[in-house]
């Protein structure tokens, strides 16, 4: 493995990987940190390495590269470089693995979900839980239950005329409320003329930020992960 190798591979893997594995390859916003993955420390010579680059992971994610054998020979160079110099360093590791998260208790967990965290009155483990374990892993799965992402918030607006509206909340100030109907439509109304229910999740999930003891987080982790 010739500097030179290395040094090509790097700036091939900033351009093409870092994006989600970080200019370094310890990890980024999507994917793992590669100095510590098992499939990099088991490679030889490729033999691991190059069918993930060359066909990809598109279940979690990974898109295939068709690079020349080049290409793919620096950056496997550059990614057991990184992965020997982590290695080498004292200090604590920058990423955190699945086994981090796996130590609470599933059946306290459990407990909680359907006593005190009130999980089950918008959650189910067989409805939109079934096999999230599957689906995310590790610190994905915890920042999903801790801080969720994307998740809408629905209103049901009351007219003057007693007529019922409903749809996605799209605005909500003092003085307007206004949502997005399964048409596609938006319709606004002054908040003084209309009365109005808003059920947001997301806004559920951050009230229990301040209420969680860290035994909770564990707990609640560890059973989630026993969705399968």
């Amino acid at each position: 493995m010739t500097p030179g190798l290395v040094e090509s591979g790097g700036s091939l893997f900033i351009q093409r990987c870092a994006f989600c594995h970080g200019r370094d390859a310890g990890g980024g916003e999507t994917g793992p940190d590669l100095t510590r993955s098992k499939l990099v420390a088991g490679d030889v010579g490729g033999d691991k390495i190059l069918p993930v680059v060359r066909y990809g992971r598109p279940e979690k994610g990974m898109p295939r590269f068709d690079l020349p054998d080049s290409d793919l020979a620096a950056l496997v160079a550059f990614i057991h470089d990184q992965a020997t110099k982590a290695a080498s360093q004292n200090g604590g590791r920058r990423g955190v693995d699945v086994s981090d998260l796996q130590t609470g208790n599933a059946e306290a967990g459990k407990q909680y979900f359907y006593g005190a965290g009130k999980c089950a009155s918008c959650h189910s483990p067989t409805g939109d839980l079934s096999g999230i374990a599957e689906r995310f892993q590790g610190l994905q799965l915890e920042r999903r239950m801790l801080y969720p992402e994307h998740v809408k918030a629905r209103i049901v607006v009351t007219l003057p005329s007693g007529e019922t509206v409903s749809g996605e909340l799209a605005y909500r100030d003092e003085f307007t409320v206004a949502l997005r109907d399964s048409s596609g439509h938006y319709r606004s109304w002054a908040t003084n003329q209309v009365r109005y229910t808003i059920d947001a999740p997301a806004e559920a999930h951050a009230a229990l930020l301040g209420k969680y003891t860290d035994a909770d987080v564990h707990n609640l982790m560890a059973y989630l992960q026993t969705l399968r």
